[in-house]
């Protein structure tokens, strides 16, 4: 089962290798779904030596005050033969087999991060080492718990340690080794402490206890590491560090193990649980727990994945592809987004997409309502008709029928159209526009920044043509009702001397309310006539110049002169935005991390 730490350990490096260590993402991080050891414990509680002793190597930096600023993910694979050595993941081609000079590295990475302070940082320094002195085993060492700032730090430092702890132990699938040295009250302990916050039950908390050898005479850890005082679901450890002495005289790793078993088997408090103690137990504990918890997270991880992996294909259609370099790319990739925004226009229109049923509304209602606000019958007042009448006779009156009148009359009323008729032309090229602002921001043009202005620009300038010629014809038709009247009309009206006016009669009976009020009902029959006949040519004539020109040719004068644009030009046309442009080469990566975890983890599985 050694494949199945080997296989994280794989996974949480391409993890940190992508920023993928835990941060708040946009989307789930594979780096929380991986069981994971987190070593916490405060200050001078000897974390840094049960480490150095699980490893067997003196590497971690020393000092006073908080010395770990940065979380450490240090990963242990065992090798069968061979010499020992360290790879850091920011210096992937240089191995370290001096761990002295890990100690360094470890303090000058914290620094390039952080500054020559004492400030913290919750980005992760990786480390791997590869020894046959080892168990495959991934450990996550945090900065010591403390209460107190010193001087050069924040006064908010001790709650920033603490949120940084707590938000990598209080994830279920974090195994918390919990650091406590014996000779203090474990009732003051800031690792059981917080610990017991995020786990009350003690369902993934490991109990270290260290300095068993430091107690007062006469004390003992026994309650504890049997799990009488303070009971954990799985049974205490403790451990014997090595002394300052030993540290300054670089007492070798492998001699302390042996003294520290010889102590545990020889005192008469402890002997019972010699077998149980020790650090080499506590890492052979630890790899074989940490195993059972991956083997138990397969399924989950694999239901993660294959998730993610779907969010993060359906993110990068959804971000488009990446932009080829060549003339010929660049421009095959402007015209296909430019026709794609053309499709959708167009779809817009015809019902595929909502929003073309407002060009019906305009017809079917704003149209209809603004030819009825005109109010004919008002126009045609006794008093208008009697004025126009009689002046269109001159100084002749009129013999039979005063045509000219009737003439003026109509002309004066179906002049009055064009305000409707101008009204629904430029309803309607509103309506095109928002149609255009719309299928823009469906599209990938909403990326491209100047792509964007170019062709929401062209667009609207060949819809302003198309309703400059929606106007013309469109009043020519009103014009036309004027310049022509429809003969028929009159000639099916009855024909009797007193509507038509006898000769023999006087003039002044010509002009008589009787005879006005005839001619004026008259001319509004004739003008709602016309009326009802525009309101159905009107839609007609608008269709036809806007909005199939539109479905036609929207775009017609913008791919010819994109045809003549040099490379620099297409270029500038496809300005995206860097942060999209990165957004999607992490995507991509992401992507990729994910697909090949999926692959690796199917392995496992059928494996087991």
């Amino acid at each position: 089962m050694d494949n199945l730490i080997t296989l994280v350990n794989k996974i949480q490096r391409a993890c940190t290798a992508l920023g993928d260590h835990g941060e708040e993402s946009a989307l789930p991080t594979l780096w929380d779904s991986l069981p994971s050891i987190a070593v916490v414990g405060g200050q001078s509680s000897g974390k840094s030596s049960v480490l150095e002793s699980v490893v067997g190597k003196d590497f971690l930096p020393r000092g006073s005050g908080i010395v770990t600023r940065r979380p450490l993910v240090l990963q242990l694979h065992k090798i069968q033969e061979g010499k020992e050595y360290a790879e850091f993941m920011h210096l992937p081609r240089k191995r370290f087999n001096d761990f002295a000079a890990v100690r360094k590295e470890i303090s000058d990475e914290t620094d390039r991060e952080t500054g020559r302070s004492k400030a913290i940082s919750t980005v992760p320094i990786h480390l791997s080492i590869f020894s046959p002195n080892v168990v495959n085993l991934t450990l996550i060492d945090l900065p010591g718990l403390t209460k107190v700032a010193v001087d050069g730090q924040p006064e908010s430092i001790v709650q920033d340690i603490e949120n940084m702890v707590r938000s990598y132990i209080e994830k279920p699938n974090c195994i918390i080794l919990a650091i406590s040295p014996a000779n203090q009250d474990l009732a003051t302990s800031d690792a059981i402490k917080i610990s017991r916050e995020v786990d009350p039950r003690g369902d993934r908390t490991f109990g270290v206890l260290t300095k068993i050898d430091l107690m007062d005479k006469g004390t003992d850890a026994v309650d504890i590491l049997e799990g009488k005082s303070y009971k954990l679901r799985y049974p205490w450890i403790g451990v014997v560090n090595r002394s300052q002495a030993d540290i300054n005289k670089s007492v070798d790793m492998i001699a302390a193990r042996r003294r520290e078993h010889e102590y545990f088997k020889n005192s008469p408090e402890y002997g019972h649980l010699t077998d149980r103690m020790g650090s080499e137990y506590l890492g052979k504990v630890l790899s074989k727990h940490l195993e059972t918890v991956i083997k138990s997270r397969i399924p989950g991880l694999q239901s993660l994945i294959s998730k993610t992996i779907s969010e993060l294909e359906a993110e990068l259609t959804r971000l488009g592809k990446p932009i080829a370099n060549d003339a010929g790319g660049k421009l095959y990739t402007t015209m296909e987004i430019s026709r794609a925004f053309d499709q959708i226009f167009k779809e817009h229109l015809d019902g595929v997409r909502p929003g073309g049923d407002k060009i019906y509304g305009v017809f079917d209602n704003q149209l209809p309502a603004g030819l009825k606000r005109l109010q004919f019958d008002k126009h045609l007042s006794m008093d208008n008709v009697r004025k126009l009448i009689t002046e269109a006779d001159g100084y002749q009156p009129h013999l039979i029928a005063p045509e000219q009148g009737y003439r003026r009359l109509i002309e004066s009323c179906l002049v009055t159209i064009r305000g409707p008729a101008e009204a629904a032309v430029d309803a309607i090229h509103g309506i095109l526009k928002e149609l255009v602002q719309k299928s823009i921001s469906e599209t990938e043009l909403k990326q491209y920044p100047t792509l964007r202005v170019e062709v929401g620009n062209a667009a609207i300038q060949s819809l302003e043509r198309m309703r400059d010629e929606s106007r013309r014809a469109t009043l020519q038709l009103v014009d036309m009702e004027c310049c022509y009247l429809t003969v028929e009309f009159f000639r099916k009206l009855p024909q009797d001397a007193e509507k038509g006016g006898n000769p023999t009669h006087s003039i002044f009976d010509r002009y008589s309310d009787t005879y006005l009020r005839r001619i004026g009902s008259t001319v509004l029959s004739y003008v709602n006539m016309v009326c009802a006949s525009l309101r159905h040519s009107i839609p007609k004539s608008v269709v036809y110049c806007q909005v199939r020109e539109a479905k036609r040719s929207l775009l017609d004068y913008f791919f010819a002169e994109l045809g003549k644009k040099e490379i620099k030009q297409l270029s500038s046309l496809l300005d995206e935005d860097p942060a999209v442009m990165q957004r999607r080469t992490n995507l991509a990566k992401r992507l990729e991390l994910y697909r090949s975890a999926q692959s690796e983890i199917e392995m496992v599985a059928w494996d087991k």
